[in-house]
């Protein structure tokens, strides 16, 4: 399931009467259940989908990285604004910068697509790209880290 739909289904439990929602499509069902009718942050159950045969060990879905989990020395370079994320200025073109590139404050580092509109992010910081924190077509939000740069 989509993340942006996983987050508008949890938003509308949070903030509606209801204490449980159970959503069941082809590639999975999510249930989310507040644990008290009455608290504002409810609890959440993702179940993975059911397969027709037993699921093996490298079958199994792995979890997302958590970009909270992230540590890194340097300085972080972070997302101004929500939108998707692209590493080039146009499809299949090159990337504007990779690991181990070195940039100086002002170069143009990714593209940052919002409303329609593609915005150059530019690097705040001087230094050598260390780390590429996220993926091509990527959703990201504001304050979410991009790049790690020493």
């Amino acid at each position: 399931m989509d993340l942006r739909k996983l987050k508008t289904l949890i938003d509308l439990v949070s903030e509606s009467n209801i204490s449980e929602l159970e959503i069941t499509e082809a590639d999975g069902k999510v249930r989310i259940v507040k644990a008290d009718p009455q608290a504002v942050a409810p609890s959440y159950v993702i179940a993975p989908p059911t397969p027709a045969r037993p699921v093996t060990a490298d079958q199994a879905p792995t979890p997302a990285p958590v970009a909270a989990e992230v540590v890194a020395t340097g300085h972080t370079v972070k997302s101004p604004m929500v939108g998707t994320f692209y590493r080039s200025s146009s499809p299949g073109g090159k990337p504007l910068v990779d690991i181990g590139s070195e940039v100086k404050e002002g170069d143009a580092v990714c593209i940052i697509e919002a409303m329609k509109i593609m915005n150059e992010i530019e690097a705040d910081h001087s230094g050598r790209i260390t780390r590429i924190l996220c993926e091509n077509g990527q959703a990201v939000e504001y304050g979410q880290p991009l790049f790690i740069v020493e």
